[in-house]
């Protein structure tokens, strides 16, 4: 049995499934990156896990997920029904289809490229100015959450809504993990001040 061609609205839906699945993935990676950085970033060890492994996962989350941004990117540009233009992947607020929506995803994504440029860069750009590119990663996240509840034709689903919600509770655990009174960073300044 010979396989037959796709028909061009059977790629047409390959094309936006693709392209939404691979959004809603690298959200949930973006979110383990988000999640498992600001855990490394507490100095304290996280169970039985070593701090470096949690590294590893935050690095390997991080580029898994910028490729999956990319598929996302490409697979949205190649559909029709998207209407997008390469002009909308780089300025915010332009696009033909829910423009604040889609806004909301090239904002995203040009913080992500900042914040990829950069970790390229680290070692000749140093540590300071490293970190506070890096920082604008807490703005990506929530601005790509938002942009996949808002944009699509499956936002506002049950299963998309639970997806979000995982999302937020993951990097709210990991900030109430961060600020807690044991914090590395605040032993050092509470030992400053009291000196």
């Amino acid at each position: 049995m010979q396989g037959r061609l796709m028909t061009p609205a059977e790629l047409d839906q390959a094309l936006w499934a693709l392209g939404r699945g691979a959004g809603i993935t690298a959200l949930v990676l973006l979110t383990v990156a988000v999640a498992t950085g600001i855990v490394t970033r507490s100095g304290r060890p996280l169970g039985p896990w070593p701090r470096f492994g949690v590294s590893e996962l935050h690095r390997t989350a991080a580029l898994l997920g910028t490729a999956l941004v990319g598929i996302h990117l490409l697979t949205l540009l190649a559909d029709p029904h998207a209407q997008l233009r390469l002009v909308d992947f780089v300025v915010p607020f332009l696009g033909v289809y829910r423009p604040f929506w889609l806004g909301l995803g090239t904002l995203a994504v040009d913080l992500l490229a900042a914040v990829v440029v950069t970790s390229v860069l680290r070692h000749r750009l140093g540590p300071r100015p490293f970190r506070l590119v890096h920082w604008a990663a807490y703005g990506l996240w929530p601005i790509a959450l938002i942009h996949g509840l808002g944009n699509g034709t499956d936002s506002g689903r049950p299963w998309l809504l639970a997806v979000a919600a995982l999302c937020t509770c993951a990097v709210a655990g990991s900030v109430a993990w961060r600020v807690r009174r044991d914090f590395v960073e605040y032993d050092q300044v509470r030992a400053r001040t009291t000196r």
